[in-house]
């Protein structure tokens, strides 16, 4: 196995360790993380815990894309499972968020749904030996969706400070370009879906 196929797989098992991290009893456990105050703003020691571990995972997927077009190492696993890793990372995380009631469920719900519908979209259009390319708002939308993770993470710092509400901002604008980005892959196999009914 070559080192972007080790580092997709390393960013599918830092979904998990995500997710225990932050769901984690600690109080029940006897546990405190404690946290600190930025202006009159309380951050918790844990959500900079989980940022460190996105930031991480995030990374890796920059990393192993890089690595394998320039050294020749693209693979059939990799263009399988590179994607798969991001969805579960960033969806995984926006589950959470809702959970937490850190963003609109319909925000979560939306993006996800966007996710399937685009995957339905690709496997169509595979089976046509049709690529349907990610373009500029399926790259913009993950971009957005990590900044904003890490935004509203962050408790809207620094821009609470001032009282701009980016995070609320950001998350909506980000469901946004999502959903643009799915129609946008529906449009280019859209023939073929509808072509027996």
């Amino acid at each position: 196995m070559n080192l972007p196929n080790k580092l997709t797989l390393f960013r599918i098992v830092l979904v998990p360790v995500l997710a225990l991290v932050w769901l984690f009893p600690y109080e029940e456990a006897g546990i405190r993380l404690g946290s600190f105050l930025v202006g009159n703003i309380t951050l918790p020691y844990l959500n900079l815990i989980v940022i460190a571990i996105f930031a991480i995972a995030s990374f890796t997927d920059y990393l192993d894309g890089n690595i394998a077009r320039k050294n020749n190492m693209v693979t059939t696993f990799g263009k399988f499972a590179d994607p798969i890793a991001d969805k579960l990372l960033v969806n995984m995380m926006l589950l959470i968020l809702s959970y937490k009631h850190m963003i609109p469920l319909i925000c979560c719900i939306l993006m996800i749904m966007r996710d399937i519908v685009v995957d339905g979209c690709r496997m169509i259009a595979a089976q046509r030996g049709v690529v349907v390319s990610a373009g500029i708002l399926g790259k913009l939308k993950t971009a957005l969706q990590m900044f904003t993770i890490v935004i509203i993470l962050l408790n809207n710092l620094p821009f609470e400070l001032w009282f701009v509400p980016v995070d609320e901002i950001m998350i909506w604008f980000t469901t946004f370009i999502s959903l643009a980005g799915g129609y946008s892959y529906f449009m280019q196999v859209k023939d073929f879906i509808f072509e027996s009914m």
